[in-house]
């Protein structure tokens, strides 16, 4: 007799949870509270679908994942992910690394995933939401969903964590099943999200985009580079998502004053923008020079204008209290020098993380120290955590959507066949 396989949670983790038990022989009941099944997959890679990398490493998951990111990717890696693809019938190209599909559209991943859950047979059931599961003194569980009950001889739970509740109902609602099933659930925070500020010098209307190093001046080692969004309300962009749950975290623990959604009571810390990274010191200290030899005559903003975006110009003259339109004298060309320094080192006070409605990812969840080598619960064998609700995030890149397809597989399988 087949084994009974139930998932809970038809995302990226769920349905290949779902399509790799169907794959080994088990009767598989695939449960969803949304009405649509893979909805955030839809929205990921900025409606591309970003499903992988080639620069996948452990060293791209949060601290407490690593010791084990190896031999999950070991057994589940890249290339597993293209195969799978494949598999679906979807064609996978690279862009620098970055895996998308052929079509470079989202819902093609999104659709393909679900006709793979119909070819399979696989009993899929919309609008019911995880509410409950029950080991049985006979074996097996009973598993409660929005008023209905199912039984089944393996559980996998892919519901998610708390990001995107508006767009996903992801509301965290597992983590409190998790618990009552024995399992330790670590602190939650925003990650992949924005940087809020309370500064009131930031530029205003559309913002300003810029190439640039973010570095959090608390934080030892924390610095990324890429496209740096900054407007009235904090900074965004690629290198700030990359920093954001490590600052959550480090607001909530170092200070202890952090409020719901990891917006803190009191606590920050700085963001030190350099706008010239690719710079030397003797490269910047010459580019100066060259600056300062045609800058007499000229007003300050005219100056910096030339090496960099107006408004952040006028940020800086507006910090070193310098009048935008005075013009520059001879013996003001050491001033102007000091002034040009300011672009590698502009300060951006952080006063917390955007909420988890505008993150991507969750950081934290139930913990890998309570979940064997297949993901299944060592409190309750025969229940599986898989995707976000584990407490593992990556970096933005695919390295999230990766984690979901890993996890799914190895979940899958095991529940199929132990």
């Amino acid at each position: 007799m087949s084994k009974k396989v139930l998932v809970a949670g038809a995302g990226a983790a769920g349905m290949c949870a779902a399509i790799m038990a169907a794959r080994q022989g088990a009767d598989v009941t695939l449960l969803e509270k949304n009405d649509i099944a893979g909805k955030k997959i839809s929205m990921t890679g900025n409606g591309r679908c970003n499903l992988t990398n080639e620069a996948m490493s452990p060293s791209c998951y949060n601290l407490s994942a690593r010791d084990r990111m190896g031999d999950f990717l070991d057994r589940f890696g890249v290339s597993d992910t293209i195969d799978f693809m494949r598999s679906l019938g979807v064609v996978t190209q690279s862009e620098e690394g970055y895996i998308y599909p052929l079509s470079g559209q989202a819902v093609t991943v999104q659709n393909a995933l679900f006709d793979e859950v119909k070819r399979l047979g696989i009993d899929y059931i919309s609008g019911r939401q995880l509410k409950k599961i029950t080991p049985l003194n006979e074996g097996g569980f009973e598993v409660k969903a929005s008023g209905e009950v199912y039984n089944a001889d393996a559980v996998i739970i892919a519901t998610g964590g708390l990001s995107g509740p508006k767009s996903t109902m992801s509301t965290g609602d597992s983590y409190y099943i998790a618990k009552s099933l024995g399992m330790e659930v670590t602190k939650t925070y925003p990650a992949l999200a924005a940087l809020l500020s309370d500064d009131k010098d930031l530029p205003k209307e559309y913002g300003v985009r810029m190439m640039a190093n973010v570095r959090i001046e608390e934080i030892e080692d924390l610095c990324e580079y890429g496209e740096v969004q900054i407007t009235s309300k904090g900074i965004s962009g690629i290198p700030v998502l990359q920093l954001s749950g490590r600052v959550a975290q480090y607001l909530d623990e170092d200070e202890d004053l952090a409020a719901k959604d990891g917006k803190p009571n009191g606590a920050s810390v700085t963001a030190v923008l350099d706008f010239f990274p690719s710079y030397s010191d003797d490269e910047f200290e010459n580019l100066k020079k060259d600056i300062s030899g045609m800058a007499e005559g000229k007003s300050f903003i005219q100056v910096l204008d030339g090496i960099c975006n107006h408004l952040i110009g006028v940020m800086i003259l507006g910090r070193c209290g310098i009048d935008q339109d005075a013009l520059v004298k001879k013996d003001d060309l050491d001033k102007l020098c000091s002034l040009i320094d300011n672009y590698r080192k502009v300060r951006i006070s952080i006063c917390g993380v955007s909420d988890y409605a505008s993150s991507q990812v969750t950081k934290g969840g139930v913990s890998l120290d309570d979940l064997s080598d297949d993901l299944e619960s060592l409190k309750t064998p025969g229940v599986y955590v898989v995707g976000e609700l584990a407490d593992v995030d990556g970096r933005c890149g695919g390295y999230n959507l990766q984690w979901a397809f890993t996890s799914g597989s190895i979940a899958g399988i095991a529940a199929a066949v132990k």
